[in-house]
C-alpha cells in the first residue's frame, strides 16, 4: 500500500510559479511509475506530466510543455511538478498519482494510488 500527500498548493498571479510536492508513504515507490493530473471544476481529471520508474523518461500534455517540470527524490519518496509562468486556465485541484511498473500512462484508470489533491488557483 502507498499513501500519496500533495503539498504546494495555493493561490498565485498569472506568470507565477509554484512548486507542488507528493510525499510517498507506506512503502517505497520504487517500480512506481508517477504522474501528475488536474482536475477543473467541472471537467474530468487530465494528465499532467509523468516520470518512468524505469528510465526516468519524463512525458508532458502540450498545454504545459516548456512551463512545467516532473522530477523525483527517491531518497526522499517525494516526486515534485515544478509549474512557472502559471496562467488561469491551470486552475485546478492537482492530484499526484503511483502506477506499478517501469512506464507510465496517461489514462487514469491506469494508476494505483492517489492522493487527495492540491488545490492551485491561479489569477489574472
Amino acid at each position: 500500500q502507498v499513501q500519496l500527500v500533495e503539498s504546494g498548493g495555493g493561490l498565485v498571479q498569472a506568470g507565477g510559479s509554484l512548486r507542488l510536492s507528493c510525499a510517498a508513504s507506506g512503502r517505497t515507490f520504487s517500480g512506481y511509475a508517477m504522474g501528475w493530473f488536474r482536475q477543473a471544476p467541472g471537467k474530468e481529471r487530465d494528465f499532467v506530466a509523468a516520470l518512468n520508474w524505469s528510465d526516468s523518461r519524463t512525458y508532458y500534455v502540450d498545454f504545459v510543455k516548456g512551463r512545467f517540470t516532473i522530477s523525483r527524490d527517491n531518497d526522499k519518496n517525494t516526486v515534485y511538478l515544478q509549474m512557472n509562468s502559471l496562467k488561469p486556465e491551470d486552475t485546478a485541484v492537482y492530484y499526484c498519482a503511483a502506477r506499478w511498473g517501469r512506464y507510465y500512462s496517461p489514462n487514469r484508470n491506469e494508476y494505483d494510488y492517489w492522493g487527495q489533491g492540491t488545490k492551485v488557483t491561479v489569477s489574472s
